[in-house]
Order: C-alpha cells, then structure tokens, then sequence
C-alpha cells in the first residue's frame, strides 16, 4: 500500500481484508464496496462483532477449543462420554464433526498439523496437553480426526506411536473424506460414515 492509499479508508479497509485467508485483492475491494453501501446498524453490529471475538472468546483450558469461558460446554458437559476424545487440527474442524450428531466424546484442538517444512513440529501443537489429559485410565480411546492429506496422516500416524503404549486405543477417521481434502469442508454424511467406519492405528 503506497502514502496515497494509506489514507484513503476504502484502500485501507481492503487491504486489511486481504489478510484473511481465501481473500484476494478483488474479493476484498467487493466486501469493503459493499461495507461502504450497507447501512450503518450493520455496519456498527459487524464491528462489534468482530471487537466481541477479541474481547470474549479464549482456549478451552481442557481441549483448547475456542470458548467464552475458562471451560468450553462440551467439556462441562457430563452427558458426554469422556471415555474417548476426539482429535482435531482446527476448531473448525470440531464444529464439522459436532453437527453430525454422530459423536458424543470430548475433543481435543491441536491448532494445526505437523508441517516440517512449514517450521511446525510437536512442540508448536498441544500433544503435551493431551498427553496430561491421558494420565490415569479413564480414556479408553483418542480418535485422530485429522485431514486425509499428507500433514494430517503424518500427525496421526505420530499421535499413535505416542499414546499407544500409554494403553489406550488410538484409531482414525475412515477415508470416506476425499483424499487431500479437508475435514472442515466434508459433508455431514461422509463425517458420519468416516467416524462410524475408523480404525486402528
């Protein structure tokens, strides 16, 4: 952004939605065009919006899932089997399998994948924070639900070395999510069929 356009809150405005991931430089002049048009209620409830995800939501001091709490409601919630916890890379992700229905388990948020090349290793995912969370016997199985593509297999394929001699069952989500796709964009039947059909790692 040169002098000119930094002063100018159209440009401003643009540039800064480019920072979002999926967002061109076209996309984002769009949206801040249609910013620009829309009236102001909904401009000022947008900008409260995105203040209030700043302000109110933090990491689930169990699973590390976004939250408004110190805990997240799934894990305060004693109706659900806290015998399994499932894996997931992402938030996203958690939301993708939550609205199946299918599971009833805890969870547990990486906030990514092993990526070598990307500088992400162990120390960069919270492996030590579910490797607490496996002390003593009360989980019987982790589900590693990461992305069918070459990081997320790497990440499963990791996860079961490390827990499998600490004698709990580790399994995987089937391939019924597309190969090199990812989970967050899978349909609710496909997640349904690739958590009901997992196996062993």
């Amino acid at each position: 952004m040169n002098g000119d356009d930094a002063h100018n809150p159209l440009q401003r405005l643009a540039a800064l939605l480019t920072r979002l991931p999926g967002i061109g430089e076209k996309t984002a002049m769009r949206l801040a065009l249609s910013l620009v048009k829309a009236d102001n209620d909904y401009v000022t409830a947008l900008a409260d919006a995105i203040a209030g995800v700043h302000r109110q939501l933090g990491l689930c001091e169990v699973c590390f899932d976004l939250c408004t709490g110190g805990t997240c409601e799934r894990c305060r919630d004693s109706r659900r089997d806290a015998g399994m916890i499932c894996v997931v890379a992402q938030p996203q992700d958690r939301m993708a399998i939550e609205r199946t229905g299918a599971y009833h388990g805890l969870y547990h948020v990486l906030h990514g994948v092993l990526d070598p090349l990307g500088g992400v290793g162990p120390d960069e995912l919270r492996v030590k924070e579910l490797l607490r969370r496996l002390q003593g016997d009360s989980v019987r199985e982790v589900i590693v639900a990461t992305s069918p593509n070459v990081e997320g297999d790497a990440t499963a394929v990791y996860l079961a070395k490390l827990l499998r001699p600490l004698g709990v069952q580790v399994s995987r989500i089937a391939s019924g999510v597309a190969v090199g796709g990812e989970l967050e964009y899978a349909d609710m039947n496909t997640l349904n069929r690739a958590l009901a059909d997992r196996r062993a790692l």
